[in-house]
C-alpha cells in the first residue's frame, strides 16, 4: 500500500480553507488543519475523521511567528513530511479610500496575507527542498492583478502574493517542487462579512445579482493542481464566476 500524502491548510476553519481540507481528505490525503479558532478546528476534525481521514489540528494565528514556529515544531514525526502546503489564511478589512484607511486594518491584512504566508513558507518549505519533493499552493486573488476602488491595501497584499509566489517558483526551479498561485474572483464565504466588520447587509450586497464561486470550487482547482503529473506545474490560475470578467467588471441580474 502506498503511503498517504499529507496536506497542511492554513485558515482551514471556513471558506476556501475548509473546502480544501475536505477536498484533499476526499482525495485520500492525511490533513493538517490550522486556524485561530480551536473549537472550529476540532469540529472540522471530527467531521473529517468520521469519513476515515487522519487529521491533525494546530491552533495558532499565522501573524504570530513564534506561535507558528512552535506549532510546526510540535508536528509529530510521522506527520512532518508535508507534501502540499496551502497558504490560504488571509482577509480583507475595510473598503475606504486609502487616505481614510484604518491603520489596524492595514496591519491585519499585511501581517496575515503577506507576512503570515511568508512565515509558513519559511517553516515548511526547507523540508520539502531537502526531500526534493513538495507543492506550495498560495491563495491569491484577482485583486492582485489590478487595484479597484477602496481595495488599495488589500489589492497590494494580493499583488505581493503573486510576486512572492513567482519568486519562490524561481528559487526552487532546480528542484522537483511545484509552486501555484490560485487567484479567485467573487467567492461567497465569510470574506465580505469580515471585510465589513460584521455588517451582514453590506456583505450580502457584494454577491447581489450574480452566482458567485464557492470555497469548494476553489478547493477543486487546488486539488487539480496538486494532482497533475509530476512534470506538470500549474503556475497560476485565475478563477472567476461566469458573469465576472475581471476584478471590476461584473454583470448583475436585475
Amino acid at each position: 500500500m502506498s503511503k498517504k500524502k499529507i496536506v497542511l491548510v492554513t485558515g482551514a476553519t471556513s471558506g476556501i480553507g475548509e473546502g480544501c481540507a475536505k477536498r484533499f481528505a476526499q482525495g485520500e490525503y492525511r490533513v493538517i488543519i490550522t486556524g485561530r479558532n480551536r473549537e472550529k478546528l476540532e469540529n472540522l476534525k471530527t467531521s473529517l475523521e468520521a469519513d476515515g481521514t487522519d487529521v491533525l489540528t494546530l491552533a495558532f494565528d499565522v501573524r504570530d511567528r513564534e506561535a507558528a514556529r512552535k506549532a510546526v515544531e510540535s508536528i509529530p514525526d510521522d506527520w512532518k513530511d508535508i507534501d502540499v502546503l496551502i497558504n490560504n489564511a488571509g482577509l480583507a478589512r475595510g473598503l475606504e479610500p486609502e487616505y481614510k484607511g484604518d491603520f489596524d486594518d492595514w496591519d491585519q491584512m499585511i501581517d496575515t496575507n503577506i507576512k503570515g504566508l511568508l512565515t509558513m513558507t519559511r517553516l515548511i518549505v526547507p523540508s520539502m527542498v531537502s526531500r526534493n519533493s513538495g507543492h506550495i499552493i498560495n491563495i491569491g486573488s484577482v485583486a492582485g492583478d489590478a487595484a479597484y476602488a477602496g481595495g488599495n491595501v488589500y489589492c497590494a497584499t494580493k499583488a505581493a502574493v503573486k510576486a512572492i509566489t513567482d519568486g519562490l517558483r524561481i528559487d526552487v526551479a532546480d528542484t522537483r517542487l511545484r509552486v501555484t498561485n490560485i487567484k479567485p474572483g467573487l467567492v461567497e464565504t465569510n470574506f465580505s462579512n469580515v471585510r465589513f466588520h460584521g455588517d451582514t447587509q453590506r456583505a450580502d450586497n457584494v454577491y447581489r445579482g450574480i452566482k458567485p464561486l464557492t470555497g469548494d470550487d476553489i478547493a477543486d482547482v487546488a486539488f487539480y493542481a496538486a494532482s497533475a503529473p509530476e512534470h506538470v506545474q500549474i503556475a497560476e490560475v485565475l478563477v472567476l464566476a461566469t458573469h465576472q470578467a475581471s476584478g471590476t467588471v461584473i454583470h448583475r441580474e436585475k
